[in-house]
């Protein structure tokens, strides 16, 4: 007989087992392919007395009841047979039953299933189970029709048999479970208290208007204390206390609120640290009362291993928690720091409220911080949670530094080096490799005998990442930003080996633990700003090792302000500023990656920055004023040049612009014109003494309190002040 499958309440019997001989004894095989009922005889081994069971099963049961003499007795092989002997074929679906999505190690690779009763049996006279009582037409025993129908009442006990032991074992492991994790609730109810709950006031700026804050609005987070190098820290998301203005929190059954002051945001890793200063905060709440709990840090967790998050989210003011099982770790976007960092992804509901709650694991130790989920009409229940690495790091640099000097970075573009012909040009074939590590040797050699040191790093490790036979294995570097630490000892071209001993592969990907790889940046992000790190490149066909002291290189088009404020210019009714993912996103709204203008993306995506401190200054608008007339449709485009000054930031252009109107104030008609040379070739010009006029009619008009903002201003003056006392200094130095 043909192999066949039977589904029946989410568990599948094949022919070969029990269940499937069982059912192919009693017409199975008079079955079409596919995910249909078994035969009438093992649905009427689920149709006992006192037993709730699918209405389709019920239908498919009762219906053959009269038939099943005719339905044995068949021998005909056509599929249409059991349709001519009037028995049903009903598709069988599992019952509407209470579902429980089982965690823990445990319960590793389960599936939510129905949890049903396990059948009660009845035997007649004979020996053979009959048939539910309340069901009509059905021989009750003696006679042809009995005789007749005991190869399908055989069938029946023996799918029977086998269908209440299975499910007895199964109710058995859910009872266990249960039991299980109602141990498992115990232990965690008394570490929920270490949960706070964390009110902010947010007074957001306007990036678009930059001279203005939108309106305050409230929001609801949580939060939670935990031990870290010897102290306390109260840790809530970066994101739930973005632009605050006021801070509290709240303790679970407390029914007070305290002041909270936020003492570091790690933006980049979505991480704020809090301090409460009310002494009430940290003591018990009644007399007698143990003092507040206070979590510790677990291990990474590994995949499928069950999590519980807890948390505040909205539907309700107490706390919740939800379960789940770890479902990948893997390096991940943060989308509130547009940073590239360690993460773990979980099945269990992360809602609104739930940022900065903590993620336990069954010993009831912190596992991570839950921060972001995955939204979609195809995607569900797909959240994230802050790793306890990441934690760490942004505790122990606060403690190193003082607040939070972020995640190192290499600086550079890179791409895989999958293509086989990109390895051949590349020189990282076995013979090429072997051929790169012998002059590599030599050179080494030749540099030793001259007495000198110069070949050394050329002959360390040479030869290190032949494999047997298989060649050099890397990522090919495009380029290198500026700013960064690397630029100093890396080159476009380079090919990228190994970070700190740790072989890089083709994709990019290093070993992370058993079966895993992960993206080589979560070796970079691993080390602390300043950190010295080991690379090894191939160059030229020669492996070279190489030291670099890690940095936080700049952005050319910063993903985020770390919550100051943006800068801006006025001019006459010329509005720039530097351009953000901020602002484009304000700009252009949630679709900014394919909105907003060609030549701003792209400096965002791929642009490098030349110096510290350049930036993408913009034309953002202009308003309407005398001075600025015929030029009222130009916005969002990048200025280049001021009266042929090449334009690096925001600062220097103030600086331009403060020159050139301080000349015309001083002698009233010197100051000339200012040409402003955009990007695609647009020119924008204005007289000087016109623009003293327009800047304070634009300034009444739309209610603008200074020509530039306050960093501006300052930087002005600071600058105002080091050049009077050069100027000081220099004629003292005269008259001496």
């Amino acid at each position: 007989m043909a192999s066949m499958a039977f589904r029946t309440l989410g568990r599948t019997a094949s022919a070969g087992t029990p269940l499937g001989r069982a059912a192919a004894a009693a017409g199975a095989s008079a079955l079409p392919a596919g995910p249909l009922a078994p035969a009438p005889a093992l649905a009427a081994a689920w149709a006992l007395p006192g037993r709730p069971v699918c209405c389709t099963v019920a239908a498919a049961a009762a219906s053959s009841a009269s038939a099943s003499a005719s339905a044995s007795a068949s021998t005909s092989s056509d599929p249409r047979s059991a349709a001519a002997s009037g028995s049903v074929v009903a598709p069988l679906v599992a019952c509407p039953s209470r579902h429980r999505r089982s965690s823990g190690a445990g319960a590793a690779g389960r599936r939510p299933r129905a949890l049903l009763a396990p059948p009660p049996r009845s035997t007649g006279g004979n020996g053979q189970v009959g048939p539910p009582p309340h069901r009509k037409g059905a021989p009750a025993g003696g006679g042809p029709a009995a005789a007749a129908s005991a190869p399908a009442a055989a069938a029946a006990a023996a799918v029977r048999e086998e269908v209440v032991e299975v499910v007895v074992a199964e109710e058995e492991e859910d009872v266990e479970e249960l039991m299980d994790e109602d141990e498992a609730g115990q232990q965690l109810a008394p570490f929920m208290d270490a949960v706070v709950k964390v009110y902010c006031m947010h007074t957001e700026p306007n990036y678009s208007l930059p001279w203005q804050r939108k309106r305050q609005y409230s929001s609801s987070s949580s939060g939670f204390v935990v031990a870290h190098g010897g102290r306390h820290w109260l840790l809530t998301n970066a994101h739930s206390v973005d632009y605050h203005t006021q801070v509290k929190v709240k303790r679970r059954g407390d029914d007070r609120k305290f002041l909270a002051r936020v003492i570091s945001v790690g933006v980049d890793c979505d991480i704020a640290a809090l301090q409460v200063d009310d002494p009430d905060f940290w003591a018990p709440q009644s007399p007698g009362a143990p003092p507040p709990p206070v979590l510790e840090l677990g291990p990474l967790p590994r995949l499928q291993d069950g999590v519980a998050v807890v948390g505040y989210p909205i539907g309700g003011d107490t706390i919740s928690v939800t379960a789940g099982v770890v479902s990948r770790i893997e390096v991940t976007d943060y989308s509130h720091g547009s940073t590239d960092l360690l993460a773990i992804q979980i099945d269990a509901a992360i809602n609104g409220g739930n940022s900065g709650g903590p993620v336990f694991n069954r010993a009831c130790q912190c596992v991570g911080i839950a921060f972001q989920a995955l939204v979609g009409s195809d995607v569900e229940n797909v959240g994230y949670v802050i790793p306890t690495p990441v934690v760490a790091h942004f505790l122990d640099d606060y403690v190193r530094t003082g607040g939070f000097s972020g995640f190192p970075q290499l600086g550079i573009q890179w791409q895989r080096m999958e293509s086989e012909a990109l390895r051949r040009a590349y020189g990282m074939t076995a013979a090429a490799a072997a051929a790169g590590a012998a002059a590599g040797a030599a050179g080494a050699a030749g540099a030793e005998a001259a007495g000198g040191q110069g070949g050394a790093g050329a002959g360390a490790g040479a030869g290190a990442g032949v494999q047997g036979g298989m060649g050099h294995k890397g990522v090919l570097v495009r380029g290198v930003n500026p700013t960064s630490a690397a630029a100093a000892v890396l080159r476009p071209d380079d090919v990228l080996l190994a970070f700190d001993g740790t072989a890089i592969s083709n994709d990019g990907t290093v070993p992370f633990r058993t079966g895993e790889r992960i993206s080589f940046s979560y070796l970079v992000t691993n080390k602390f700003v300043g950190d010295t790190a080991r690379l090894e490149v191939l160059r030229g066909g020669q492996r070279l090792e190489l030291q670099v002291a890690l940095s936080k290189p700049a952005a050319l088009v910063p993903p985020h302000l770390a919550n100051r404020d943006p800068s801006y210019l006025l001019v006459g009714g010329l509005v720039f500023t530097a351009a953000s993912e901020p602002y484009l996103q304000s700009e252009y709204g949630a679709e900014y990656g394919s909105d907003a203008p060609v030549k701003l993306l792209d400096r965002l995506y791929h642009g490098f920055p030349a110096a510290p401190g350049e930036e993408v200054v913009v034309l953002s608008q202009v308003l309407a004023c005398d001075a600025t007339l015929g030029y009222e449709d130009v916005y969002n485009v990048q200025l280049l040049r001021l009266n042929g000054t090449a334009v690096t930031n925001l600062r220097q252009l103030a600086g331009l612009v403060d020159g050139a109107l301080a000349a015309e104030r001083a002698t009233p008609g010197s100051g000339g014109f200012l040409r402003f040379d955009l990007e695609y070739n647009e020119v924008v010009v204005v007289e000087a003494r016109d623009v003293l006029e327009a800047t304070a009619q634009v300034m009444r008009s739309h209610s603008i309190p200074h020509t530039m903002s306050a960093d501006l201003r300052a930087d002005l003056a600071a600058a105002a002040a080091a050049a009077a006392g050069g100027a000081a200094a220099a004629a003292q130095t005269q008259q001496a």
